[in-house]
């Protein structure tokens, strides 16, 4: 079963994203800033990372670098932000994707399980999560 991390500040957020993951059969584990997230990763291990970029304590691009130098930094990341400039965020930090607040649930779900799906078949997902939707959708 697939893991996905939410890592986003606001908790109403993370509980909507966290249900309609559940609901698809994702198991799904939450944290509230950067800190919490980089704890949590040795502990479950994350197929999927759905990132906020502004948080306070540690942002987005912080836990982003950090991450990156841990031993378990294999996770793609879908970069989740209030920002105009969406895909400027998500490629500041080479995320697989990455989706405006607000975003459409559906979506979401859609680009999750693409990443999933990829995943369960066994296609290697570039270094450093240098992999577009677009990219998995094709090779599926």
């Amino acid at each position: 079963m697939t893991r996905v991390l939410v890592v986003d500040d606001d908790p109403a957020i993370r509980q909507v994203i966290a249900f309609a993951l559940s609901d698809e059969g994702f198991e799904v584990d939450e944290a509230g800033n950067g800190w919490a997230a980089l704890a949590a990763i040795d502990q479950q291990h994350p197929d999927i990372i759905l990132l906020d970029m502004r948080m306070p304590g540690m942002d987005g691009w912080e836990f982003v670098k950090r991450y990156r130098e841990h031993r378990h930094a294999q996770a793609p990341i879908i970069v989740l932000t209030a920002a105009h400039d969406a895909n400027q965020r998500g490629a500041e930090v080479n995320a697989a994707d990455c989706l405006a607040k607000p975003f459409d649930l559906d979506t979401l779900l859609e680009r999750v399980s693409a990443l999933a799906k990829v995943s369960s078949i066994g296609l290697p997902l570039p270094a450093e999560d240098e992999v577009r939707i677009s990219e998995v959708e094709a090779a599926l």
